[in-house]
């Protein structure tokens, strides 16, 4: 499988188009920051397009070191704690929201932590055997003190919501960690990225499936 520019740009447009849709959709707030992601997803996806034409080209090549501390950004920084957030908002049973509530937490550490390595710490980008490879330079690299909290907060939390919808996005985000872990681990950032992007399509269905519960009720 190989990815590129134009797979980015390309993702990137695709996810406008169903994060614009589902802003239509939207009739309540929790649904409006759900509807948020795919359209943060496509400024994510297209600046990892600039990153693939920043390695690949040299009359890019200006534009390289922020594309990709950007994309990082919304990796490491935005997702550890909107996902969190976004399905909290839709959370109205106390404990599940106690649950919620402790992953939102989670998530904010963890974002503070990559936020402050990004600052602090180099981060590079290379093109090698079609894919992205992200080299960070940060302290802590383990899977238990950096991978684990950034997974409960953007896979696990879904799992706790009420919403089976919701519990679906759940499912989705760590079925395809798992498949990019196993066949991908190298590029896990950018290909569980690409993939997170493109799943995050799901969430237009998603508040439709919400809006005609309400209705039914």
């Amino acid at each position: 499988m190989c990815f590129s520019a134009p797979a980015s740009f390309v993702a990137g447009v695709g996810l406008l188009l169903v994060g614009s849709a589902a802003v239509v959709k939207s009739k309540t707030v929790p649904q409006y920051v759900l509807s948020s992601i795919p359209i943060l997803f496509a400024v994510q996806q297209s600046l990892e397009g600039v990153v693939w034409l920043g390695l690949s080209d040299p009359a890019y090549a200006h534009w390289l070191p922020w594309a990709i501390y950007l994309f990082l950004g919304f990796a490491q920084l935005v997702w550890p704690i909107l996902v969190p957030l976004a399905i909290l908002l839709f959370e109205k049973e106390p404990v599940r929201r106690k649950f919620l509530l402790v992953f939102l937490g989670i998530g904010i550490l963890t974002a503070a932590y990559l936020g402050y390595a990004l600052l602090n710490f180099e981060a590079t980008a290379k093109i090698q055997e079609h894919h992205i490879q992200y080299a960070l330079q940060f302290p802590f690299q383990s899977m238990l003190l950096r991978g684990i909290p950034y997974m409960l907060a953007t896979a696990v939390s879904p799992f706790f919501s009420s919403h089976k919808q919701l519990r679906l996005l759940g499912w989705v985000l760590v079925g395809s960690y798992i498949f990019t872990a196993l066949i991908y681990w190298q590029y896990l950032t950018s290909v569980w990225c690409y993939f997170g992007a493109l799943l995050s399509s799901l969430i237009l269905f998603i508040i439709i499936k919400l809006n005609k519960e309400v209705e039914i009720r």
